[in-house]
């Protein structure tokens, strides 16, 4: 959402990341892979996450297709190359709730939900032109 940032504001509207992780942990993924143009804002008890319907996979199915993506070259850069890219991804894995999957909202100015995509694994994000299509209706 970083490269689309612009346009989406053009069409007059934010984005709002909200992560299952605390302000610190939020700071050190900045660090590692930001900047960020949006705010990411922490959701350590997952609240929001729960609001909305968004679910936690299932651990092993998700470490099974990571490793067999892998294996078979499907999943490329699983950890980067970056050092501190990597060290926190591997902290991550070790201390966060990576599993939970995300999804994308998109609200009017009132608060009221247009459109809602949650995420089934992790490679079905929402696709970029059903989110702008939604957006270009709603402006």
């Amino acid at each position: 959402m970083r490269e689309q940032y612009d346009d989406i504001q053009k069409e007059g509207y934010q984005i709002v990341a909200v992560a299952p992780s605390n302000a610190s942990f939020i700071k050190q993924f900045l660090d590692a892979f930001g900047p960020f143009p949006f705010d990411i804002v922490g959701d350590p008890a997952r609240t929001s996450f729960k609001g909305v319907g968004v679910k936690t996979a299932p651990k092993l199915k998700l470490l099974t297709k990571a490793l067999l993506g892998v294996v078979f070259r499907k999943v490329k850069n699983f950890i980067p190359k970056d050092k501190q890219q990597a060290d926190f991804v591997k902290k991550s894995m070790a201390t966060q709730d990576v599993y939970i999957q995300g999804g994308t909202l998109i609200f009017d100015e009132q608060g009221k939900l247009l459109w809602k995509h949650l995420d089934q694994s992790p490679e079905y994000h929402a696709k970029l032109r059903d989110i702008f299509s939604v957006i270009k209706k709603g402006s």
